[in-house]
């Protein structure tokens, strides 16, 4: 199942774009914890990484379609049992129940659902063959194995990697091959349950407050009026004005170091960058993730087998949709939420389940050429 002479046919522009993003993130990381109580934290981000390249190349060399079939059901229902546990033994930090401590580490399962979600769906839809999805036997399953990890995700409470999901979502469907009104309909059902929240916030805005929790109540609030609360809008505010004091090749990073950037070193960090290094250095930054997108794709090119197109084109989305919030937050583009910005902020769940992303594309990409 793992052949080591497998290694010489590994991807190394997809292993070098990652190592970029993972120095560029630990320099950020040094730059956020520096002088403070967490400094050195970007050690410790090292060591994960290093951690985490085993059971990535290990993934990278192991058949992918070995885990299709049965097993990705077995997967996803480890994913979705994980979820359940949080509920009832997860760890409450800054009132979210996110996380289940193993020892030490602290991991957070909804990272691990989306991979297991990816890998079940791209089963489901390599059964097909490329023949357009049916409604009740394809679309209603695909849709149904998407809500449960939302819902539970959502009750955490956790939007921002519940809008993963559906991100991801959109892109499997897409690329396997639905009907185009069927997804013009799933695209205007959301258009309109935006459109209604927008109404029923200036109309009715008593209303909005009993159907959406406190938290996301306030955020919302604080993105289409940010006067309404100054206190609440004041993390936004300092974002969009220390990147854009960052100007074209940055700044001394004042903001950053009164500590005037919350989770900084975490969900944050691009501002850290923004500031820190400018437009050339967000550039830079944004280039890299344009060329590790690139790569993807042209394994989704190349690969023989639609199951392992699928696997790489779910985590394309889950990718591209946490780099665009994750950037667009901070510049005032989308309302606030906690999304990590991938291979860059710091945190052993978020870069575990990247890293288990890429061993996933590199495997695809070694074993192309073998047809069952």
């Amino acid at each position: 199942m793992i052949n080591i002479r497998k290694i010489a046919k590994l991807d190394k522009s997809i292993l070098l774009i990652m190592c970029c993003l993972v120095t560029t993130g630990t320099i950020a990381i040094y730059g956020a914890t520096t002088d403070t109580k967490l400094e050195g934290l970007h050690i410790s981000n090292l060591y994960l990484f290093g951690a985490f390249c085993i059971p990535m190349l290990v993934l990278a060399l192991f058949d992918y379609r070995i885990l299709l079939g049965k097993l990705s059901y077995l997967f996803y229902g480890i994913g979705i049992g994980m979820l359940v546990l949080v509920k009832f033994t997860g760890e409450n930090i800054n009132g979210a129940v996110r996380w289940l401590s193993i020892g030490p580490f602290q991991l957070q399962p909804s990272e691990l659902a989306k991979i297991c979600t990816i890998l079940l769906i791209a089963h489901l839809l390599g059964k097909r063959e490329g023949a357009k999805l049916r409604p009740l036997q394809d679309l209603l399953p695909i849709g149904i194995i998407f809500m449960i990890p939302i819902i539970l995700i959502m009750q955490q409470p956790d939007l921002g990697t519940s809008l993963v999901f559906v991100g991801v979502l959109l892109c499997m469907l897409w690329m396997g091959n639905i009907r185009a009104i069927y997804m013009i309909l799933f695209i205007s059902m959301m258009m309109i349950t935006i459109g209604t929240m927008l109404w029923l916030y200036y109309a009715n805005f008593e209303l909005l407050s009993k159907i959406v929790e406190p938290h996301q109540m306030s955020r919302i609030q604080t993105f289409l009026d940010p006067t309404s609360d100054p206190d609440k809008s004041w993390h936004v505010k300092n974002a969009m004005h220390a990147i854009s004091s960052g100007g074209l090749t940055g700044s001394d990073g004042s903001l950053l170091r009164r500590g005037y950037i919350p989770y900084a070193y975490s969900d944050s960090i691009f501002v850290v960058i923004g500031e820190g290094y400018g437009f050339i250095g967000s550039s830079i930054l944004l280039i890299l993730y344009l060329l590790l997108v690139y790569r993807m794709v042209h394994i989704v090119m190349e690969s023989r087998e639609l199951a392992g197109s699928y696997i790489v084109i779910g985590l394309i989305g889950m990718l591209v949709f946490q780099v665009m919030v994750n950037i667009g937050m901070h510049i005032g583009l989308v309302p606030l939420t906690g999304i990590s910005l991938p291979f860059i902020s710091y945190g052993g769940s978020s870069l575990l389940c990247n890293m288990i992303a890429i061993g996933l594309v590199l495997s695809v990409n070694v074993h192309k050429d073998e047809i069952d």
